[in-house]
């Protein structure tokens, strides 16, 4: 009579869930991966798709073809409503599924920080669609502001605030102003693009906290030097329709508010009795195993993981080499052997700032900037972005982009569902007047 092989069920395709999905290949048990994308999101670039650098497709994998070449794993497009832990049972908006092991790889979410009116009237960046929605009210702004004769609300529509000054804030305020003032200043020649202001909200004294002081500083003078207010040392307050109010008082009329300041675990359910930090972060083992249930590992952004001390941040690295972890520890156990605990090796972190200018921090302790920090950038994302037709497109658009300085993708796709979404409409403009 033939054994039934384990079961192990990863739930998320992020780079964490996927890895271990791929280093599983082979194991003698069946794996099935749940997500409720049929895609794999190259998160560092999203903010690449907001800008117009590329379009959405090229940092968007398909799963099953990601999953080809892995004869013992499935997909599953489901949405997880709720597991239940006890009884090894996971419910989605499709079906029940069983497992013998878990692997919870569901990510982080958007956190407003009690932010009053941050979750209705500001744009977050944390999945493709927010990438494109972003896309499309920039784009829009300006192509209002091009025939907008109030000079007020032509002021309002061409002022973008971002809040949070970590590697998503940065990059995102010097490729928005790179934007606008290169591609989309060729397609307005009309339209006074001086009267632009970004602005970069930060509340710590200085940008990118997790990098050395030196690189945080130089960070600010590369944005500021290209046209970035930066404001350090400041709070938001509230987000209303249309303004931004900081907490020394100071009011920004704005019609895009970007939300980059915090993220928290996206846990499958909220209601379950597991033991959570910082961020809501699930606590686990060494081995990234949960504390109550040694059958069940958590990876990434939703597990909360400490080294020499210190809790991981949640980069990439990171959840790729987690990932590579837990796989070698389920094969561990399906051999009866016991889990072996997780040592991240850091091998840098790198942050894109605008043409010519980046950061890195090498293995902690080897600081870059400049030129180099900023094709060391490309170089790693150009690497780890998965598919080779996919690598190749990108790199064909950052020689676009870096030669005749032309964003290609600039056209807004979901005009009416954003208008009609859109909180800067006629009546709200005038209340706020």
């Amino acid at each position: 009579m033939l054994s039934k092989k384990p079961k192990i069920v990863v739930i998320g395709a992020g780079f964490a869930g996927l890895r271990a999905v791929q280093k599983l290949a082979r194991s003698n048990a069946d794996i099935l991966l749940i997500d409720r994308h049929n895609y794999h999101t190259f998160v560092p670039l999203l903010y690449q798709v907001a800008t117009g650098f590329i379009s959405p497709e090229i940092i968007a994998y398909p799963l099953r073809r990601a999953l080809h070449h892995i004869s013992n794993a499935r997909f599953l497009l489901a949405e997880v409503e709720n597991i239940d832990f006890e009884n090894k049972v996971i419910h989605t908006d499709r079906l029940d599924v069983t497992y013998d092991y878990l692997v919870l790889a569901t990510g982080s979410q958007t956190k407003y920080l009690g932010v009053e009116g941050a979750p209705q009237y500001s744009l977050p960046l944390r999945t493709l669609e927010d990438a494109v929605r972003l896309r499309d009210r920039l784009l829009r702004n300006i192509e209002r502001a091009a025939y907008e004769s109030d000079l007020d609300r032509k002021q309002q529509l061409l002022t973008i605030v971002i809040v949070g000054g970590g590697p998503t804030g940065v990059e995102l305020a010097g490729a928005s102003i790179e934007l606008i003032t290169e591609t989309l200043a060729k397609d307005y020649p009309k339209l006074d693009l001086s009267q632009l202001r970004l602005f970069l909200i930060h509340s710590g004294d200085r940008l990118l906290a997790g990098y050395p002081k030196a690189l945080g500083n130089y960070t600010c003078r590369q944005l500021r030097r290209r046209g970035v207010k930066v404001h350090l040392n400041s709070r938001v307050s509230s987000v209303l329709p249309g303004a931004v109010e900081l907490n020394d008082g100071i009011t920004i009329e704005t019609a895009a508010v970007v939300w980059t300041a915090g993220v928290e675990a996206n846990l499958p359910n909220d209601e379950s009795q597991l033991a959570t930090a910082k961020k809501a972060k699930i606590c686990v083992r060494s081995t990234l195993q949960l504390l109550e249930y040694p059958e069940v590992y958590a990876v990434g952004d939703v597990a909360f993981v400490k080294q020499d001390n210190k809790p991981l941040v949640g980069v990439a690295p990171e959840a790729l080499q987690q990932g590579t972890a837990i796989a070698r520890n389920l094969k561990r156990q399906l051999r009866g052997l016991a889990p072996q605990p997780f040592d991240y090796f850091n091998k840098g972190t790198a942050a894109i700032i605008a043409r010519n200018a980046g950061v890195a921090y090498l293995f902690g302790k080897i600081p870059v900037k400049g030129f180099m920090g900023w094709l060391l950038w490309l170089v790693i994302h150009l690497y780890y972005l998965p598919g080779a037709s996919n690598r190749l497109t990108l790199l064909i658009s950052w020689i676009r982009d870096y030669l005749v300085r032309e964003r290609r993708v600039r056209q807004i796709f979901a005009y009416q569902n954003s208008y009609a979404k859109d909180f800067l409409d006629s009546r709200q403009f005038q209340s706020r007047l």
